[in-house]
């Protein structure tokens, strides 16, 4: 990107971000564009929807990032595979055994015991890609056993909190006792794979994945505000959580 190219790409992106604002589709938000040795970064908004009391965002703000753990998770996973700890194509059974000899639904609307064995074991690779077989399907709970049974058994078929309620150990017993939607490496289904390689990292690096993540990524680069939780020493920094009614 040569240098009258970076600067209207610039100037278009502060002109079209404090629309989003001034619509009122958030109350506010932190752009940053990093290259080189440049550095080009804007505050807009404030930290919560209206109210005389409510602050403005600043660059240090903290913000949810949601479905950006997945990359993170990631790079922890190949700082494994890099450290022969993992490797990509090795079945996950020896430190998920929950996920050893599946059974794979012949049809995904058919009943959980309507299944033919396995093809081959799931893989990290497998997880990696969201190919393990399970996945988020979007449907109602009760279009599908499978979908229904992923909702009773609260094992993320949503990404709210509710639906993660268990400790990992657990969480995994609950997610073994299902059959596969697809053969492994067959279909891409959302989000799920994440989830698992979460387990698949505490257990590999045998410490909390939280404690992973923060020595060996966030610390190493600096990341000193990311972490799963606020501390409380921080809370003035973090942004309020809206999400849409129907």
């Amino acid at each position: 990107m040569n240098a009258a190219l970076s600067a209207k790409a610039l100037r278009h992106m502060h002109d079209v971000m404090p629309g989003y604002v001034e619509r009122g589709e958030v109350p506010g938000l932190v752009t940053l564009v990093s290259r080189h040795d440049e550095t080009n970064s804007d505050a807009l908004g404030t930290r919560s929807i209206g109210g005389a009391g409510s602050q403005p965002v600043r660059r240090d703000t903290i913000f949810r990032i949601a479905s950006m753990t997945k990359p993170i998770t990631a790079v922890a996973t190949m700082t494994l595979v890099q450290e022969s700890k993992l490797h990509l194509d090795e079945p996950v059974d020896r430190l998920l055994p929950e996920l050893a000899k599946r059974k794979v639904l012949k049809r995904i609307d058919r009943p959980l015991d309507d299944t033919v064995p396995a093809k081959r074991p799931i893989t990290v690779r497998d997880l990696l890609t969201f190919q393990l077989g399970l996945g988020f399907l979007l449907a109602p709970p009760d279009s599908h056993p499978i979908v229904k049974a992923m909702y009773e058994r609260q094992v993320g078929v949503t990404p709210f909190p509710a639906q993660m309620p268990h400790p990992p150990d657990e969480w995994m017993r609950r997610l073994g006792t299902l059959p596969l939607m697809y053969q492994p490496g067959e279909s891409w289904l959302y989000h799920t794979g994440s989830d698992v390689l979460g387990v698949l990292i505490a257990r590999a690096s045998d410490q909390p994945l939280e404690t992973f993540f923060r020595e060996r990524i966030f610390e190493p680069l600096g990341m000193k505000d990311t972490s799963f939780s606020v501390p409380a020493g921080k809370l003035d920094r973090f942004v309020s959580c809206y999400s849409f009614s129907p």
